[in-house]
């Protein structure tokens, strides 16, 4: 395989602007002498951790240089959701929103805890709590259904250029799903680094590609191997996987997952292979591992 890697990775640590933090003092949101700490879970926005004054809180300077095909990444849509789910307990307290140099930030009350890692019904259980939420939050509309996915993976894909793209694009699955009736908010990535865990539960963090749509698109995200493996550093078992329906507790959304398997599975070897191309060739083995699935 030819594999042509593009631009530099999505990665960045370096702290936050000068006038940015001026900004934000101004505003008295950040103490004199605040201390940023980078927070390295994110993969496309920069993110400190801003300790100081009787809260710590997370300040995230949304970047759009690189234009994701998969997630968004849109500062006003996490905002709007955190000030919607406020009251759940499973989101952070939202703080201010603002703009700098052309980009958008957020600032919100720091989650204790650390990646989730095991307990794979506990996860099961949060997500059949955000989707049973009736939020009335103005984001975009997600996939449903397999012409959906089918359009959606082929825009992926048109991204790509190495010799594997049309290999992969011969594998597109058959079967044809329809659309459900059954939509909500769906967060759009559910993966192990968006999800806290301390000893009071778990917090759903990273709000900038949420969709309304088909709760079977978080369902996906969270058990896709790629993504379990890039922050767990392997997929879930098969025992894990079926604790997680189980416990999502929803049978018909759970049986439409199942057919909608492979779509899903396609789709993500789509964008594995697209971010290998731009400058993120850890993704190459969660290809490898969503066309095992498919």
């Amino acid at each position: 395989m030819r594999l042509k890697i593009l631009g530099a990775p999505l990665t960045d640590h370096a702290p936050p602007p000068f006038d940015l933090v001026a900004q934000l003092g101004e505003q008295g949101l950040v103490e004199p002498g605040a201390r940023f700490e980078t927070l390295y879970g994110g993969r496309t926005n920069q993110v400190w951790k801003v300790q100081g004054g009787h809260c710590d809180s997370v300040l995230k300077l949304y970047r759009t240089t690189l234009r994701n095909p998969l997630f968004g990444n849109d500062a006003g849509h996490e905002a709007a959701c955190l000030r919607a789910l406020q009251s759940t307990g499973f989101v952070p307290n939202l703080r201010a929103t603002g703009a700098f140099e052309g980009d958008r930030w957020v600032l919100y009350d720091h989650a204790p805890g650390a990646p989730w890692r095991q307990g794979a019904d506990k996860v099961g259980r949060l997500l059949r709590k955000l989707h049973g939420v009736p939020a009335e939050v103005s984001v975009p509309p997600g996939c449903n259904g397999s012409a959906d996915l089918a359009r959606h993976g082929a825009r992926i894909l048109a991204g790509c250029q190495s010799d594997r793209r049309d290999a992969l694009a011969a594998m597109q699955p058959q079967s044809t799903v329809a659309p459900s009736s059954k939509t909500c908010l769906v967060h759009g990535d559910p993966v192990p680094g968006n999800i806290l865990e301390d000893e009071t539960g778990l917090t759903l963090i990273d709000w900038q590609c949420p969709v309304m749509g088909d709760p079977c698109e978080d369902l996906a995200m969270f058990l896709s191997p790629a993504m379990q493996h890039l922050y767990r550093s392997e997929p879930l078992s098969t025992d894990e996987e079926a604790a997680f329906l189980v416990a999502y507790d929803d049978a018909d959304t759970v049986d439409r997952y199942q057919m909608l398997k492979p779509w899903y599975a396609w789709r993500m070897a789509a964008y594995c292979l697209w971010r290998a191309e731009n400058g993120s060739p850890d993704y190459l083995t969660g290809l490898e591992l969503e066309l095992a699935a498919l």
